[in-house]
């Protein structure tokens, strides 16, 4: 059930309504049965077996580990290993069956999300860090809350969790605010996405004679799809969960105006690398293992030298790692994972010298806004290298497109009205090129916002379009979500006899 399809809005609008008639100490429940029968409609119902699996064993070892005493170090260490052992097992099992051996299983609908919430949730507690939930239907809602089930996002239950189970009364504030958030993602969703998608899928599914400025611009395109159906589900997802009173973290912040790929993973899928941080590349640093090693390359090359070095190795993990979280194929490995970690190490190692070329020698101002344009530019470049092999079908493929877009045969692509042979037509484009000017202005004026705000040390609200728009009169407010509610529906891609692409990272 698609959470942009008619049936899921009226499943939604069922759920909002009981959420609301029964009492605050009682809301928590509808939540869990609505992700039961959530699970049940999404087209398999025997795969809740699946999360039903990993939230029985994570709230039974969750009861173990809380009789345990902390001085009992290796039986509590055993019942971690055995939650982590269990759990990313299936994981491994269901998603990189086919990669492994050819195998293909049928994964559940977003196995890696409630994976992580769970572990993660599991590891806070072995910890320290976050109470053990004793209620089993409350552990059940932590890792079956049935928004984040499509694409997250991966929640940290030690600052998030207590609110779901806390009384919400009936908010008009959260009601129009969630709202107005959905029909953001709904516009991002079918007006922008969908339309993207035609024109990157014929690129990519005959990319030898789409070659030269046809393969950057269908990479282009897939960067701004992708962006825009993960984002726009984000923004359904936070929503839904604000008409329910929960306030859910932020999974996007404009990444496309990063000035680096360090910067541009701060502001891409924020929860899947806070995560990483914490439950990969901390405890890495911290093991036997890399301490020896840092003692090792800071007594061959130096305190500092030496430190960067085994930084740079730990790093190597946590990207291969992200790499591999995305898919078990080589493309997703290098695409999402060594490239990025190859760009921030290469970066790292060789500032000095662009520092002294560039500001030095050249007196170009390093922090001036032509220095911070080409920045961003030469970012989205890097970024849109590694898009194609996320794209691609294989990584073969992505190494031949990537060499073809160097062949200038394809110059005609504006002149000649190549342009309108990759499935869109002259409206269409203009639909899709009007509506990317929208979702870009709306980015740059946050950008902009959230660099005032660093600029005077004040935190960045990253509602404050949308809470200017709400300060405004109440014709000119109308106007405006009106406007858009109706752009949405006459312009959306949806109806009778089309089928609305999944979400893209559903399958993550």
């Amino acid at each position: 059930m698609d959470i942009t399809s008619f049936y899921f809005l009226c499943f939604y609008a069922v759920v909002l309504i009981l959420y609301y008639l029964v009492p605050g100490r009682l809301q928590w429940l509808v939540l869990v049965t609505a992700s039961a029968v959530y699970y049940l409609l999404s087209g398999n119902s025997v795969l809740i077996i699946y999360p039903l699996v990993a939230v029985t064993l994570t709230w039974g070892l969750l009861q173990v580990l809380k009789k345990l005493p902390q001085e009992a170090v290796r039986r509590r260490r055993a019942v971690m290993l055995t939650e982590l052992a269990v759990l990313l097992g299936i994981l491994i099992a269901l998603k990189y069956t086919k990669f492994i051996s050819g195998g293909n299983l049928v994964a559940p609908l977003g196995l890696s999300f409630y994976t992580f919430i769970l572990v993660g949730y599991f590891l806070d507690c072995y910890n320290g860090i976050a109470q053990i939930q004793t209620n089993f239907l409350k552990v059940a809602l932590y890792g079956m809350y049935f928004p984040l089930m499509i694409s997250g996002p991966i929640v940290q239950l030690r600052d998030d969790g207590a609110q779901f189970f806390e009384k919400h009364p009936l908010s008009y504030k959260n009601l129009t605010a969630g709202m107005q958030r959905m029909l953001w993602g709904f516009f991002k969703e079918l007006v922008i996405s969908q339309r993207l998608g035609l024109v990157v899928d014929t690129i990519y599914s005959d990319d030898t004679n789409f070659q030269g400025p046809y393969i950057w611009l269908g990479t282009v395109c897939f960067a701004f799809q992708l962006y825009t159906n993960f984002s726009g589900c984000m923004d359904i997802v936070l929503g839904i969960s604000e008409t329910f009173g929960l306030h859910l973290p932020e999974n996007f912040d404009v990444p496309f105006l990063a000035r680096n790929i360090s910067e541009y993973w701060r502001r891409w899928h924020i929860t899947l690398g806070v995560w990483m941080r914490e439950h990969v590349f901390y405890p890495l640093l911290r093991s036997q293992f890399f301490m020896k090693q840092g003692k090792r390359f800071r007594k061959r090359f130096g305190k500092k030298t030496g430190k960067q070095l085994n930084t740079w190795l730990a790093m190597l993990i946590l990207w291969t790692a992200v790499g591999l979280w995305h898919g078990g194929d080589l493309k997703y490995v290098i695409g999402s994972g060594v490239l990025h970690w190859f760009y921030i190490v290469f970066g790292e190692a060789t500032l000095p010298f662009w520092v002294f070329l560039f500001g030095k020698k050249m007196h170009i101002n390093m922090e001036g806004r032509f220095a911070n344009a080409v920045r961003v530019i030469r970012t989205f470049f890097l970024v849109n290298i590694g898009f194609v092999f996320f794209r691609a079908d294989s990584s073969f493929q992505a190494l031949r497109m990537l060499r073809e877009g160097f062949h200038f045969g394809g110059s005609g692509i504006i002149s000649q009205g190549g342009i309108f042979d990759l499935g869109l037509d002259w409206i269409q484009w203009g639909v899709t090129l009007v509506s990317l000017v929208i979702l870009i202005s709306v980015s740059v004026t946050q950008y902009r916002g959230e660099l005032r705000a660093e600029a005077k040390g004040e935190e960045y609200s990253r509602h404050s379009i949308r809470d200017s728009i709400a300060g405004r009169k109440l014709p000119v407010r109308w106007l405006i979500w009106f406007a858009l509610l109706f752009y949405v529906i006459l312009l959306g891609q949806y109806g009778p006899g089309y089928s609305a692409a999944e979400f893209i990272y559903q399958g993550f």
